[in-house]
């Protein structure tokens, strides 16, 4: 179910959009996704301290259009009605952890002087492509559950090599905490939503 897709400048800039329109925040979470900490306003105040190297900044870079992605799978389930109580809390607490990330890293790279979006065109693993968004969006019920934990099975994955990456090259220390955050919690919530599936 892995997926690649390729994000050009554009489509960052317009997933940043979206990010910053958000204004939403949950106080659900489910054990290991909190790994913001902080409130999301201290985070918009804080600038990551200490150098910064290469792959600290595409790791930020990257990861906030992941992370995008992430919050509008979960606002698109969040939209249904009659799913399964676990799945709307799982939507519920990954666009709470997600979203103050989002912000935290975009805050990050303009506190370096890197731009908030990548040039030319990168792939990332786990991103779904506008077809399966669109399949996501027209499911009902129990096969829009399946289809929201497949999906994000992937997706988790992808953001796993990511932060893995950071964690090994990275040079910031509190992106590489961050980094190291994702992996646990996402290591964990792949677990769990792979337990989840089999129940469906």
């Amino acid at each position: 179910m892995k997926k690649s897709l390729t994000v050009s400048a554009t489509i960052v800039a317009a997933m940043l959009a979206l990010a910053g329109c958000s204004t939403e925040t949950d106080g659900g979470s489910m054990p290991g996704m909190n790994h913001s900490g902080p409130t999301a306003s201290s985070m918009e105040a804080t600038v990551a301290g200490g150098e910064h190297n290469a792959a600290d900044t595409m790791f930020a870079q990257m990861m906030i259009p992941h992370h995008v992605q992430a919050v509008e799978m979960s606002n698109i389930m969040l939209a249904k009605t009659d799913l399964d109580p676990a799945i709307m809390t799982l939507a519920t607490d990954i666009k709470a952890a997600q979203d103050p990330e989002i912000k935290k890293m975009t805050t990050w790279l303009t506190g370096w002087s890197e731009p908030t979006s990548m040039a030319g065109n990168h792939s990332m693993n786990g991103m779904m492509t506008g077809d399966d968004l669109d399949k996501l969006k027209a499911a009902e019920g129990t096969e829009a559950s399946k289809l929201f934990l497949t999906q994000m099975i992937a997706h988790h994955e992808g953001a796993v090599e990511m932060a893995k990456t950071e964690v090994t090259d990275g040079q910031n220390a509190e992106a590489v905490a961050l980094a190291e955050s994702i992996v646990a919690s996402q290591e964990s919530e792949i677990k769990d939503m792979k337990e989840l599936l089999a129940t469906l």
